[in-house]
């Protein structure tokens, strides 16, 4: 990875595409912005942008579909989407559609830093679904087959109720076992965790 990489910012709110051009110029990357994912489509419409940051929720297209367009038109290049309106349902069909990341809002700069040089490094080596199902599965390698379980159920967007019902064991214990999960495989958020699973291809 070079630097000057330019990253490509789709997000309909000013403040919000100020503030990420802002970040991402200070840390050595270009970037580009754009109010919305038509505007960004039409300004690589002749080329395959490197990486893109881009806003789950938008008027028009949003940052999901814009994933899917991506991946319709063969576009090879990852995409983390960020929302301020985070929940399991959404990062699990976010992943399910092809972004490498899902980050909730406020998020910490190092975070959202981290997750671009990844993205660019697994990407440039050609090998970014064998590499983050690795690291997923690292992550994973410490649960209880009863953990396992649980969080099959969670990205199967049941309820703690419904899984407490399936597997036989109480509500709390549920609580118990999601806390474990967060725990052992050092997740932020459910969000995160949700990604990691499906990297792992659970």
């Amino acid at each position: 990875m070079t630097d000057k990489t330019v990253i490509h910012v789709v997000d309909d709110d000013a403040a919000m595409r100020d503030s990420l051009a802002f970040l991402l110029d200070v840390n050595g990357f270009q970037s580009k912005t754009h109010d919305s994912a038509n505007a960004f489509l039409a300004a690589v419409a002749r080329d395959v942008p490197r990486c893109v940051v881009c806003d789950i929720r938008m008027p028009g297209m949003n940052g999901i579909e814009l994933v899917r367009e991506l991946k319709r038109k063969g576009t090879a290049c990852p995409v983390i989407l960020i929302t301020g309106h985070g929940d399991v349902a959404l990062a699990v069909e976010a992943m399910k559609a092809g972004a490498v990341d899902f980050i909730e809002k406020p998020f910490d700069d190092a975070v959202l830093i981290g997750a671009i040089r990844a993205a660019l490094d697994a990407h440039s080596s050609g090998q970014g679904d064998s590499v983050a199902r690795k690291e997923a599965e690292a992550r994973l390698a410490d649960l209880s087959p009863r953990e396992r379980d649980v969080l099959q159920g969670l990205v199967a967007g049941k309820i703690n109720k419904v899984i407490a019902h399936e597997l036989n064991i109480s509500p709390r214990t549920v609580e118990v076992y999601r806390a474990n999960l967060m725990a052992k495989t050092a997740a932020r958020s459910m969000s995160e965790l949700m990604r990691i699973a499906l990297a792992a291809g659970l």
